[in-house]
């Protein structure tokens, strides 16, 4: 067995989250920055007995917006998918896309844009498997039967989403109807795409865009953005403009709250929107998740720090689930 400490963590990953058995295959998808990485994951992936193989992303097609052709002919017959890729903001429809082909294709999916060799020396992949799950699995079952949820936070975040008959994912153990994050870490649903009000306040970090450098308050009327406000204007409007690349991509598309005892806010929200005391609320496609029917070419996270979650249940009771960040689950 491997003494490097990434290629360990790498095994633990793909055997505990991933389920991978010896003799699969698994196709790492990476591009120049992130190569080193992917070889990690091929590296660790060979010690199991899998078969693997590797794609880089053309370079000069970049920022791609769709998946290669000869991407999707690799993508045939494959069990396991690792991206290992940069986090470029104008690849999310390319991103998107690829989610939904290997869904599609039944190949089970690690997906990492933005991932570093620190995430797995440290932090969010360096941890003990078992009690996330347990953890992931407890709330989300706190979860059931409920239909709407009231989120509050100190920055003045202050939002009510409906959530009535929408299932809870996690990345914490692949399942056939969702996908895995490496490093995983939280649970999501989709909250109803008209069912949205209040107002939002990202004080910690923006998928793509890394850490705020103010606060980005968004106002949401029956799902859809109506309004935003931040002190950096220029960052403020390069944000804004990623949720106006189609006519959903401002519209609510996830409700997600952080598990791993591992995940640091960095700026990097890959980690950041796995970490304790935080929950992120994303615009844009869900149509992966139960429910979802928000088709847009875009999704972007926002984090949120401290929040009080409520959770109002279909017979009108009530529960708190996070209070000033911290999970309520017994």
């Amino acid at each position: 067995m491997t003494s490097n400490p990434m290629i360990k963590s790498a095994r633990r990953a793909l055997s505990e989250v991933l389920k991978v058995q010896a003799h699969e295959s698994l196709l790492t998808i990476s591009d120049r920055e992130k190569q080193p990485i992917g070889e990690v994951f091929l590296e660790a992936a060979k010690s199991l007995g899998m078969q693997t193989d590797l794609y880089m992303l053309p370079e000069e097609l970049r920022p791609l917006r769709d998946i290669p052709s000869n991407l999707l002919e690799r993508l045939a017959g494959i069990n396991v998918a690792i991206t290992t890729l940069a986090s470029l903001p104008a690849e999310t429809s390319f991103r998107v896309a690829l989610i939904g082909q290997l869904i599609k294709l039944g190949v089970r999916m690690g997906h990492s844009p933005g991932i570093t060799e620190d995430m797995l020396l440290h932090g969010p992949m360096n941890i003990d498997y078992p009690p996330m799950v347990k953890r992931a699995q407890r709330l989300m079952q706190l979860f059931e039967e409920a239909a709407s949820v009231h989120i509050t936070a100190p920055r003045g975040t202050d939002i009510t989403m409906q959530i009535q008959d929408r299932s809870w994912q996690t990345d914490v153990v692949y399942s056939s109807d969702g996908i895995a994050n490496l490093p995983c870490g939280e649970i999501w649903c989709a909250p109803v795409e008209n069912g949205a009000n209040g107002t939002l306040v990202c004080d910690g970090s923006i998928g793509d865009f890394g850490m705020v450098p103010a606060p980005f308050k968004l106002t949401v009327v029956d799902g859809k953005i109506t309004a935003w406000a931040c002190d950096d204007k220029p960052f403020g409007g390069k944000v804004y403009e990623a949720l106006t690349l189609d006519e959903e991509a401002g519209i609510i598309g996830e409700l997600g709250i952080g598990v791993n005892s591992g995940a640091r806010i960095t700026g990097n929200l890959l980690e950041d929107e796995k970490a304790f005391e935080t929950i992120h609320i994303a615009f844009g496609n869900n149509e992966t998740m139960p429910g979802g029917q928000n088709r847009s070419q875009t999704h972007r996270d926002f984090l949120v720090r401290k929040p009080d979650i409520t959770i109002t249940y279909k017979d009108g009771s009530q529960r708190q689930v996070l209070t000033n960040g911290v999970l309520q689950l017994s």
